[in-house]
């Protein structure tokens, strides 16, 4: 289902940060990457500041999918899935990706983002540590709260529902638990007590749902479907997520060829 593709894999929030303690024992994306690689997948992973704005780092993974000739299989997690789907939106570019799997993506926006973003002297110091560190800026922040994000899924609503008649999505979501531990538990409790229902102690259930997606629900924190010892083995749960969108894509490419008869 792969051959002849290729796959970018979109960080999110710091995900540069994690990916750079690979030699420290941390997965990020690690073992995803090199499963794909050992089955001979070409696989990218856009170098970008992850704190800067959705629309700026959009852009430039566009540029990346229009810069090849072969077709790409988008894969983004959290505020990588937000930045993929508005590269996807961009002129041209949908024509050249075959497929797209958005792993806890905050679409509808993260409650903590509105925490962090409502609380004067908590942004401005992670607004100046993160343009001190080169990761970005606070405005990749605020385009993870609520208000922002559904403002701009109204806007868009359109377009994604055309977007998923042309590319097969599909969009996971976890949640943890009354009985699950692990450091992200007390924001999951409190997110839910706020009334954002069931959560992985980032981004809420109901805010990784994307229209016109296929959306499944999982087990586990905020990294659950992306590192190993969190719940999950994320492996596999990227292997069943391709096999989806990439079974509908064969699907969609074959449907002119039936209606010709062939």
């Amino acid at each position: 289902l792969l051959a002849g593709q290729r796959v970018l894999l979109c960080f999110g929030l710091f995900g540069e940060v994690m990916a750079g303690l690979k030699p420290f024992g941390v997965d990020y994306l690690v073992t995803q990457g090199e499963w794909l690689r050992g089955l001979g997948v070409p696989v990218e992973t856009p170098v970008l500041p992850s704190a800067a704005a959705v629309e700026a780092n959009a852009a430039e993974i566009a540029r990346l999918i229009e810069a090849d000739a072969r077709p790409a299989v988008l894969v983004g997690h959290s505020k990588g899935g937000l930045e993929a789907l508005a590269a996807m939106l961009r002129p041209g570019i949908a024509g050249k990706v075959r497929g797209f799997v958005a792993l806890q993506s905050p679409f509808g926006g993260s409650p903590v983002a509105d925490w962090v973003c409502s609380n004067a002297p908590i942004y401005l110091a992670s607004h100046h540590a993160l343009k001190a560190l080169g990761l970005g800026s606070g405005r990749g922040v605020q385009d993870l709260t609520t208000r922002l994000r559904r403002a701009w899924m109204r806007r868009h609503h359109a377009q994604v529902l055309a977007l998923a008649e042309r590319v097969p999505m599909a969009s996971l979501g976890t949640a943890l638990g009354p009985q699950d531990g692990g450091p992200y538990v007390l924001l999951a409790r409190r997110i839910e007590q706020m009334g954002f229902g069931p959560n992985d102690g980032l981004v809420p259930v109901a805010s990784t749902e994307l229209p016109g997606a296929r959306h499944q629900l999982l087990a586990g924190d905020h990294r659950a479907l992306v590192a190993q010892g969190h719940g999950q083995d994320p492996v596999m749960v990227l292997r069943d997520a391709l096999l989806g969108v990439l079974g509908l894509s064969l699907i969609h490419i074959s449907e002119p060829t039936r209606r010709r008869g062939i």
